[in-house]
């Protein structure tokens, strides 16, 4: 009897310090760590919705980007930080699905060391070349492709990373030979491409539609299955070449140990912010769609990826050392 009450006294005195926690929480500014550079689709995004957390919660939300080796360095971070609730994770589509996928021997597991909060944004990525490549359409890259196998570049955010797979998948179902040329970010991609180092980039309109809009680029298409209802105008890459689709995305995850009480409150305010018009607005001024979602449908949904993308790398024969 004695041995009962014990444990029911310990419990419901951990209860009450786990509630404690998540009232006082947050007293200290919050780190929101960005795997890539600065000036990114990911890094536009958590400031999107850092600015906004930090509005709700009262509390300062630091942007940390930290880059290399296809965001792990950034992940391994998250993964041993404190699990208190003090340091968020931006999740992106390279990190917990195209590596586990494609790359055996990460230092992480997606589901062991981490607790998955939400997706916030999902989009399809733009296909865009060089202004002055003289190429105007999706029909124009495949006919010089196939004109000059191997002498088009394309660049990406690293091996494995969304443009990777979309430059693989482009070469698979055109029917063409082109150049994988992997950079640290796509930022770096994309003013290469500007200046002429590499001829083409499929990334996020995040950063492509501005630069399309001055005329610095051409953007000749989208990548979803169907046009973009924020891109209209814009044909989808499967007009041309059938078949072709991939998305990218991005959500918020924390230490797995991270207590519930603290994850339930960062969730809670999360759904807030993505669904005020301070989030939303300038998401899809830039091509984005938020997408707020349970912890369970966004490990799910991850876990779909996953295999999805297993099968586009075993097509395209993408191995990752």
């Amino acid at each position: 009897m004695h041995h009962v009450l014990r444990y029911m006294v310990t419990g419901a005195l951990l209860a009450l310090s786990a509630t404690a926690v998540a009232q006082s929480y947050p007293n200290k500014p919050i780190r929101f760590l960005v795997p890539s550079p600065a000036g990114g689709s990911p890094d536009i995004l958590a400031r999107i919705v850092g600015a906004r957390l930090s509005e709700q919660m009262k509390q300062q939300v630091i942007i940390d980007n930290r880059s290399g080796a296809s965001g792990v360095i950034g992940v391994e971070i998250v993964k041993n930080a404190a699990p208190d609730g003090y340091t968020l994770l931006l999740a992106t589509s390279t990190i917990f699905a195209s590596l586990p996928a494609l790359k055996n021997n990460l230092p992480y597991d997606v589901d062991r060391d981490f607790a998955h909060l939400s997706r916030i944004a999902w989009v399809a990525n733009v296909a865009t070349v060089n202004a002055g490549l003289g190429v105007n359409s999706v029909a124009d890259l495949v006919k010089l492709a196939k004109a000059k196998p191997g002498s088009l570049n394309y660049g990406s955010a690293g091996n494995g990373s969304p443009a990777h797979l979309a430059g693989a998948m482009f070469d698979v179902l055109a029917g063409v030979k082109t150049t994988h040329i992997p950079y640290k970010g796509a930022a770096l991609a994309l003013s290469d491409m500007m200046g002429g180092q590499i001829q083409y980039l499929i990334t996020s309109p995040l950063v492509a539609i501005p630069h399309g809009r001055a005329g610095r680029i051409k953007v000749l298409a989208t990548t979803g299955a169907q046009r973009d209802p924020l891109l209209p105008d814009l044909p989808t890459m499967a007009e041309t070449v059938p078949g072709y689709e991939i998305v990218q995305w991005w959500g918020v995850s924390v230490a797995k140990a991270t207590p519930a009480a603290i994850t339930q409150r960062l969730h809670r305010e999360l759904m807030t912010a993505l669904n005020h018009a301070d989030s939303k607005a300038p998401m899809n001024r830039n091509g984005a769609t938020p997408s707020p979602e349970s912890p369970e449908q966004f490990t799910a949904f991850m876990k779909a990826e996953r295999a999805r993308i297993a099968n586009v790398g075993k097509q395209a024969g993408i191995v990752l050392d």
